[in-house]
């Protein structure tokens, strides 16, 4: 197996159990969704996503490092996906 798909393995196992606590917990996502909301109405500054992990990170289940170097690859997905929902409710109204 080359390093590529050691590493492709890897966010898809990271992905199954992130997707896992999703389904065990909803309220994992509407915490979170609530949380990306109130910071990014906030101005959407550059620390905006530290501030929504740390936040996702003390109210949920989901842990998230504090620092950015230290985000997995689902961390930022998690992150991007939640930031593109919220500009694109945001651009509804």
């Amino acid at each position: 197996m080359s390093a590529s798909e050691i590493q492709k393995t890897r966010i898809i196992n990271e992905l199954q159990g992130f997707i896992r606590k999703l389904l065990q917990d909803p309220r994992i996502l509407e915490q979170s969704l609530a949380v990306a909301r109130r910071e990014l109405d906030n101005g959407g500054s550059a620390d905006s996503m530290v501030r929504i992990a740390n936040e996702i990170t003390d109210t949920t289940s989901i842990h998230i490092p504090e620092d950015p170097e230290e985000h997995s690859e689902a961390d930022k997905l998690f992150l991007a996906l939640l930031r593109e929902v919220i500009l694109e409710e945001q651009a509804l109204y």
